[in-house]
């Protein structure tokens, strides 16, 4: 490149970070520009608590604090020798069951077989009293077998239903123990990162024990506090932008989540003393997960930060808050 060109390119860059510098030197002492309102706050991420739903000792933790977890992943195990025996017993429950079931089975075939047996005999029997070969109390007795035949069908019947449902019992308690064993598993619900480390393998947790600490680095978001004016001039949805304190140059496009309907306290982080004393609305700006996902390594919770709203949804934005993000991290 001619040298006077990389002046020209290098004037220009410096002329452009004194324009930036002077705009916002601007909004210091003069606030805002009509359209938008500027407060003070923490970037943010969600945290979620890994829990366990069963009392028990804690096996293995598979990850460490500052580790990378993806949905799905298993991050910790508690010990489940005895879940593992109460599934055997359950599986050869279930067996047995359905050894019961083919031995019903087959005695309801016996008993539907003598049945037919004890019919044709009282059909001879009623035939030969007919022709005055057989006396009324071998009629008698021939309906009686039948009578006792056909109970005994019933009968088997019976328990050809009594096995399927133990079969459904036993297999009903098959599926509860296995999925009692996969919650055994503890897993990352998130894709984020490990912020604390609660337990340690061989300590006894309660159920609802917890195990570690994540933050959800697709959930960013930050909280800022605006008088009443500018919060009754709000609207959710409306476009907002997050200006890191640390990194002046990146600017996060953001969206109106949430306006609180009630006053309060703004927390002591922010702005001034006189600020702090004045009843102000919470308004939660998020960060659309397309825009933090691909950044997750570069997301840092409890950074100092500017937010920005637009109050009016005719007002340009400033080109000074223009979107400019880092590449995402590959």
């Amino acid at each position: 490149m001619h040298p006077l060109a990389r002046a020209a390119i290098g004037a220009a860059a410096v002329a452009a970070a004194l324009g930036g510098a002077w705009w916002w030197r601007a909004v210091l002492e003069d606030g805002p520009p009509p359209g938008f309102a500027r407060s003070n706050g923490r970037i943010e991420v969600t945290r979620v608590d890994v829990a366990s739903r069963f009392p028990g000792r804690l096996a293995e933790v598979l990850v460490d604090e500052g580790d990378r977890t993806a949905p799905g992943q298993v991050v910790a195990r508690l010990d489940d020798a005895q879940l593992r025996a109460q599934l055997n017993e359950a599986e050869a429950m279930r067996a047995q069951a359905e050894q019961a079931l083919i031995e019903a089975q087959a005695l309801a075939r016996q008993r539907a077989s003598e049945l037919e047996f004890q019919n044709q005999e009282l059909l001879r029997t009623l035939a030969l009293n007919a022709r005055g070969h057989a006396s009324q109390e071998a009629v008698d007795l021939a309906r009686t077998r039948r009578e006792a035949a056909a109970a005994a069908v019933d009968l088997a019947r019976a328990s050809v239903g009594r096995a399927r449902a133990a079969i459904d019992a036993a297999a009903a308690t098959v599926a509860r123990i296995k999925a009692d064993l996969a919650d055994y598993a503890l897993v990352s619900p998130v894709q984020g990162r490990v912020q604390h480390r609660l337990a340690e393998p061989g300590e006894v947790i309660p159920a609802g024990g917890r195990v570690l600490t994540l933050l959800d680095l697709t959930d960013v978001y930050m909280n800022v506090y605006l008088p009443a004016p500018q919060a009754a001039a709000l609207r959710v949805g409306a476009e907002a932008r997050i200006v890191p304190e640390a990194t002046a140059r990146v600017v996060i496009p953001a969206t109106v989540a949430f306006v609180d309907s009630q006053a309060q306290f703004t927390p002591k982080y922010v702005e001034t003393e006189s600020e702090r004393a004045k009843l102000m609305f919470r308004v939660k700006l998020t960060v659309a997960p397309e825009i933090a996902a691909p950044r997750i390594d570069l997301v840092k919770a409890g950074v100092p930060a500017e937010g920005w709203v637009r109050l009016d949804s005719a007002a340009p934005w400033p080109p000074e808050l223009a979107p400019r993000l880092p590449d995402p991290v590959r």
